[in-house]
């Protein structure tokens, strides 16, 4: 069980303790979650659609968490509800006994060929712009042990190496990330799904409330991809900025080992414990 952060059950899934989360043993972390949604994007083929899935990049992915996920049984369907050949809208919903945990809306657009002339002028303005890469994770330090109750997503389904800040330290923060485990048992996790389950740990290692005082929660989750990211670590440069008496907005810079590759941005609940 301890494998994957979701193992199959029939035609649902299950997660695993690997994908709890840190405000209760008994419910997931939001990164597990939009990664299983991002699955379920990129799966979606329409034979209506006017593209196939595969031909398509997913650009923006956003995550409604309705209530939090239990460790039960997960159904997941996604159906493109907006088809085309060079934009397509698909719609994921998360459900558990009947209920809806979680809806999902993405937007994928087709990409050039990479032999297409215009792909290799685009490739190589990005490459004269492209901005210089971040510390290597290996400098990184190991996140500390005050979020380590239980085996959860944020200690053991993933890796944490923070070059600024940290889980003890209020504020922005920049931290390498990677999966330990795959989403799904078998299965080799694709570049949007490492993407989605890091964004979400964003309001997390930046916070300006101490954790043992103070808890905030995102309902959701909205990730821009401006391209595939590359390799296992995704790092995030992250601030989480305090508005109206209970609310906040935690907003990140996504990077991998070739520069920035996409932002998060989370809504946050803010409340004592």
């Amino acid at each position: 069980m301890d494998d994957a952060l979701f193992v199959p059950d029939g035609e649902a899934w299950l997660p695993t303790d690997m994908s709890r989360g840190p405000w209760s043993p008994n419910a997931l972390h939001g990164g597990p979650v939009a990664a299983l949604v991002a699955r379920a994007v990129e799966q979606c083929d329409d034979p209506d659609a006017g593209a196939p899935a595969a031909s398509m990049s997913v650009v923006r992915l956003t995550v409604e968490l309705l209530r939090p996920v239990p460790l039960a049984p997960l159904d997941v369907q996604a159906h493109v509800s907006r088809p085309g050949r060079k934009v397509q809208i698909v719609d994921v919903r998360v459900r558990s006994e009947g209920r809806d945990l979680a809806w999902a809306r993405a937007v994928r657009i087709r990409q050039l060929d990479p032999s297409d002339p215009a792909a290799l002028a685009i490739d190589r303005h990005r490459t004269e712009h492209q901005a210089s890469a971040l510390p290597d994770p290996t400098l990184g330090v190991p996140g500390p042990a005050i979020l380590d109750t239980y085996r959860a997503f944020h200690n053991g389904g993933a890796e944490l190496r923070f070059i600024t800040g940290g889980f003890d330290e209020p504020g922005p923060c920049t931290v390498w990330t990677r999966l330990v485990v795959p989403v799904v048992a078998g299965e080799e996790p694709s570049p949007v799904q490492r993407a989605a389950a890091s964004a979400d740990f964003g309001n997390g290692v930046s916070a300006v409330l101490p954790f043992d005082r103070w808890r905030f929660v995102n309902p959701d989750l909205t990730v821009v991809l401006e391209r595939p990211p590359v390799g296992e670590w995704i790092a995030l440069h992250a601030t989480t900025d305090l508005g109206a008496a209970g609310i906040a907005v935690a907003r990140s810079v996504l990077w991998d080992a070739g520069g920035p590759c996409g932002t998060a941005t989370q809504t946050l609940l803010v409340e004592p414990r």
